[in-house]
C-alpha cells in the first residue's frame, strides 16, 4: 500500500505518537514534500527524520494550499490552545483527523470552522513498528472519499476498526490505548518475580520480555481464543495450574483489569467535558 493525497499534509505535534505516525506514513511512500509539520519543539529522533527527509516546519513555511488532511496529535490538554490558531487552515475540502485521547467529534467540532470534516481516532503506541490497533469514528461531514484517506493513514501503522457509536471511544480507550502499559507493567512485574524467587535480576528481566513478546506473537498468529491457549498451557493441579489460581482467584488479575478499564474510561469522559 502506497499513502498518497491530493493535497498537503499538515501534522500537528510531533511527540511519539506524532512521530509514530510520520515514520509509518514514509515507510508507506508518503511524498515528503506534501508533508508540513506544526510543532515548536519536536522530538529528537522526531526532528532527526523530518530533517533526513527535508520536511518542512510550518512556521519556517507557509502551505501552498489548504491541507487536505489536518493531523492533531498534540496532548487533549492543550487542544483548547492549538485549535483556535489552527482554524484558518482549514478549508473547504479539509479532514481533520484527531489522535488527541478524551476530545469528542462535538469538542473538536466547537473549535473549527462550521461544517469542518472531522475523524476521531485512538491509536496505541505499537503504531511504533506498525502493529498498532487503531479505533475511529467519524463526523456526519466527512466523505467517504474522506475516511479513506484518513483509513489509509492510520493503515500505514497498524490495523483499524471503524465504529459508528462514539461513545465506545472511551472504553476503546481503556483497553487499546492505554492497554500496551499494562502489559509492561506485567513485565516490571513478572520480572520483580522472578527476582523474589532467587533468579538475578537481568536473567528475570530477559525471561519475562522474552516470554510477553512470544506469548503475544502466539496470540497474534493463533486462531485460538485467549482462553483456549491459556489452557493449552495449563495441566491440571500442575506448576502452571497453582499460579493461575492466584491469579484467576477473588481480587486477581480479572477484577484489577476490570478497575484499571473503568478507572481509566472514566478519565477518558472527564477529559471530553
Amino acid at each position: 500500500m502506497t499513502v498518497t493525497l491530493g493535497g498537503p499534509l499538515l501534522l500537528v505535534g510531533a511527540g511519539k505518537m506524532g512521530g509514530a505516525l510520520l515514520a509509518g506514513w514514509l515507510r508507506q511512500g508518503l511524498d515528503p514534500t506534501l508533508v508540513y509539520v506544526q510543532d515548536p519543539t519536536p522530538a529528537p529522533e522526531v526532528a532527526a527524520l523530518m530533517a533526513s527527509h527535508g520536511i518542512r516546519v510550518r512556521h519556517q513555511a507557509k502551505l501552498p494550499a489548504a491541507p487536505s488532511v489536518m493531523v492533531i496529535a498534540v496532548k487533549p490538554q492543550i487542544i483548547d490552545e492549538v485549535l483556535p490558531a489552527l482554524s484558518s487552515s482549514v478549508g473547504p475540502s479539509t479532514v481533520v483527523l484527531s489522535i488527541a485521547a478524551g476530545r469528542t467529534l462535538a469538542n473538536l467540532a466547537s473549535r473549527l470552522p462550521p461544517g469542518s470534516a472531522i475523524v476521531r481516532a485512538m491509536p496505541n503506541t505499537p503504531a511504533s513498528i506498525g502493529q498498532g490497533m487503531t479505533v475511529a469514528c467519524a463526523s456526519s461531514e466527512v466523505t467517504r472519499d474522506q475516511a479513506l484517506v484518513c483509513n489509509m493513514l492510520l493503515e500505514a501503522v497498524g490495523e483499524v476498526i471503524w465504529l459508528d457509536d462514539e461513545t465506545l471511544l472511551d472504553a476503546v480507550t481503556a483497553v487499546s490505548g492505554s492497554g500496551p502499559a499494562y502489559v509492561f507493567l506485567l513485565a516490571e512485574c513478572l520480572a520483580e518475580a522472578g527476582v523474589a524467587e532467587g533468579l538475578d535480576p537481568e536473567l528475570a528481566a530477559r525471561l519475562a520480555r522474552a516470554t510477553i513478546a512470544g506469548a503475544g506473537e502466539l496470540l497474534r498468529r493463533s486462531d485460538l481464543s485467549p482462553a483456549e491457549l491459556r489452557q493449552n498451557v495449563t495441566s491440571p493441579k500442575g506448576v502452571t495450574a497453582v499460579a493461575l489460581e492466584v491469579l484467576m482467584g477473588k481480587g486477581g488479575l480479572s477484577d484489577l483489569l476490570k478497575r484499571a478499564v473503568a478507572a481509566a474510561a472514566k478519565r477518558s469522559r472527564e477529559l471530553s467535558s
